[in-house]
């Protein structure tokens, strides 16, 4: 009876964390609609620009950074400040609503956990709970880090956005009962190679939001314009950085979640490897991303062919976690829809 109440507060607790992550989504989405419009300029060569500027009466304007990172454009400051004031109360009630989100939904993960009286991500629908916490995780630790160098509010819709996604494809396509392991997963090495893996998911989640608005913003920075919203959005320099540093960080959590994966997979079936679907994707995702980190380091790729790297490494994975999961027939067909 006790388990049955807590696995019902657990559902109450992650409905109710949904609606608060669609306030937030609403309140980001906001923040980028009030962003002041910003005049389109037109691609100048840095050394065209500093001498046009000698003609004029500097400005405060003029004395911003101005680097040739950035595809050799000047940007054009704002239209006024009260749009950007705006946005920015938007946003912070963006963030205070996805905090009391991450509690609920926090709560939801641990209630299913004590319903069960084991680690709440032994199917689907847990691994997909565990895995939207801890991509509001991340985001949430880098929004405390407050470093300048890597604004991360920016973020705010392309993480809520896939986070109430997940949430509901849980609910309502990969939702099972609160109830006991199979014996193959009641083992030790649930808690270690899951964990990991929910671990690496989170990230590489936040570093593929930050590829995508790399390559956006690459592409409005060589055409010289954009929406207004954009220029609320680090440099695309920035963003390629700040998403090799999230692929950086997240591949030895994947390497030893693969590794644990195969010891766990010795102890449960008496062999280390056996290319399950499951195992054999898991392993393209980590070929994958360590061809991109290889080539970044070797290579010397930059931009925009490495974030497409980035972006097939994301595909993989999605791959598996949906495709393989779901339809592929295998050891791990016990992880499917209940």
């Amino acid at each position: 009876m006790a388990g049955e109440t807590l696995a019902q507060l657990s559902n109450n607790l992650l409905y109710s964390s949904m609606a608060v992550y669609a306030g937030a989504m609403y309140c980001y989405a906001a923040e980028m609609a009030f962003a002041p419009r910003r005049q389109q300029t037109r691609a100048v060569p840095v050394a065209e620009r500093s001498m046009a500027t000698v003609a004029r009466t500097p400005t405060a304007y003029d004395a911003a950074p101005r680097t040739a990172v950035d595809g050799g454009r000047a940007p054009a400051p704002p239209t006024g400040t009260h749009g950007t004031a705006r946005a920015d109360r938007v946003g912070r009630v963006g963030v205070a609503l996805t905090v009391l989100a991450f509690a609920l939904h926090l709560g939801a993960v641990v209630a299913r956990g004590l319903s069960a009286g084991r680690a709440p991500w032994g199917n689907m629908f847990e691994f997909s709970t565990a895995g939207a916490l801890a991509v509001t995780t991340v985001f949430l630790v880098l929004l405390a880090r407050r470093d300048p160098r890597y604004p991360v509010r920016y973020l705010g819709l392309f993480v809520v956005g896939p986070v109430l996604l997940t949430l509901g494809l849980a609910v309502t396509v990969l939702y099972t009962d609160s109830e006991q392991l199979v014996p193959a997963l009641k083992s030790v090495w649930l808690v270690i190679h899951v964990t990991a893996a929910i671990i690496a998911s989170g990230i590489l989640t936040l570093g593929f939001a930050q590829t995508i608005c790399y390559l956006v913003q690459d592409r409005l920075e060589r055409r010289g314009d954009g929406p207004a919203f954009m220029a609320r959005f680090p440099s695309a320099a920035a963003l390629d950085r700040a998403a090799y540093r999230m692929h950086a960080f997240a591949f030895p959590i994947w390497t030893f979640a693969v590794i644990a994966g195969a010891i766990w997979a010795e102890n449960a079936w008496g062999r280390y490897w056996g290319w399950d679907p499951k195992e054999t994707w898991a392993f393209i995702t980590w070929v994958v991303y360590a061809c991109y980190l290889h080539a970044r380091a070797t290579a010397g790729w930059r931009g925009r062919k490495a974030a497409y790297i980035a972006l097939l490494g994301y595909g993989t994975f999605l791959f598996n976690y949906l495709v393989v999961n779901i339809f592929l027939v295998g050891l791990h067909s016990y992880a499917g829809v209940g």
